[in-house]
């Protein structure tokens, strides 16, 4: 009989998974740095004469996980600054009846850098600063919507200037609003009203003390919105003077308006 050869079994190969290293990740805390670069030499940092006033004016945080607050330098003169800011305010009629986001945050950003220049440190000291008569040139006061159909301020009505004039002796201030209504044979007449103020810390409380209409045809025209006025130009309340030199004037009030008024000649 031949012999029978006996062959051990074919192993059955299984496929080997790929080796796939694994790697430990490790949470490392940074401390963000705000690296600031200044196109203008350090030597003239500090120096009066060279003209230029180092402004740091801090910008909020936008909120995000891990952002950080940070400092806007700007390196405008007050002239320059003050400048740029009446151009910003060409053709915005003082932003009463409504201004574009874009346009409002150029006028603020340059508000908030001219507020870090005032030239007066404590104007509620320097109250010869703040008196005499001031016109408006911008507020973030607005009459919008039913405000202004209420007040008819479209064609029939036009509002005109807005004066001011402080009397830091007798500690009162009054407030002239112009109008022109078209459909009483151009009448041009103003709404007046008085306040008393009284200076607490750094801040000017008003109080209202009276007001009153130029001429009977416009009270009328108004009787039934008087309210309405004295709400939207409400002297009463607290206000800061948070700029002021010798043409111009710049405050916040305690419902968060800002207005900016330039000196005039009005007596």
């Amino acid at each position: 009989m031949a012999p029978k050869l006996v062959y051990p079994p074919i192993p059955t190969f299984q496929p080997i998974p790929p080796i796939i290293p694994r790697l430990k990740i490790i949470p490392i805390t940074h401390n963000i740095v705000s690296f600031t670069h200044s196109l203008i030499p350090t030597t003239v940092f500090g120096d009066s004469s060279s003209g230029f006033r180092h402004t740091r004016v801090a910008e909020q945080s936008s909120g995000l996980v891990g952002a950080a607050d940070k400092e806007i330098e700007d390196y405008r003169t007050t002239e320059q600054l003050k400048s740029d800011l009446y151009q910003a305010l060409q053709g915005i009629n003082r932003g009463i009846f409504g201004v574009q986001s874009a346009k409002k945050s150029e006028i603020e950003g340059l508000v908030a850098l001219l507020e870090s220049q005032n030239p007066t440190s404590e104007p509620t000291s320097n109250l010869n600063k703040v008196g005499g008569s001031w016109r408006l040139v911008y507020s973030t006061i607005t009459i919008l919507g039913s405000k202004r159909t209420k007040l008819g301020l479209r064609d029939f009505v036009v509002l005109g200037d807005f004066y001011q004039t402080i009397d830091a002796d007798k500690g009162k201030a009054v407030n002239e609003i112009k109008f022109s209504v078209r459909g009483l044979n151009l009448l041009n007449g103003q709404l007046t009203i008085e306040s008393s103020f009284n200076i607490a810390s750094k801040s000017v409380k008003a109080s209202l003390l009276s007001d009153y209409y130029s001429h009977l045809q416009l009270m009328n025209l108004f009787r039934r919105n008087h309210e309405l006025l004295l709400k939207i130009f409400n002297p009463e309340g607290w206000l800061e003077i948070s700029y002021v030199d010798d043409t111009m004037k710049i405050g916040r009030d305690d419902k968060g308006n800002i207005f900016i008024l330039e000196r005039t000649e009005k007596t």
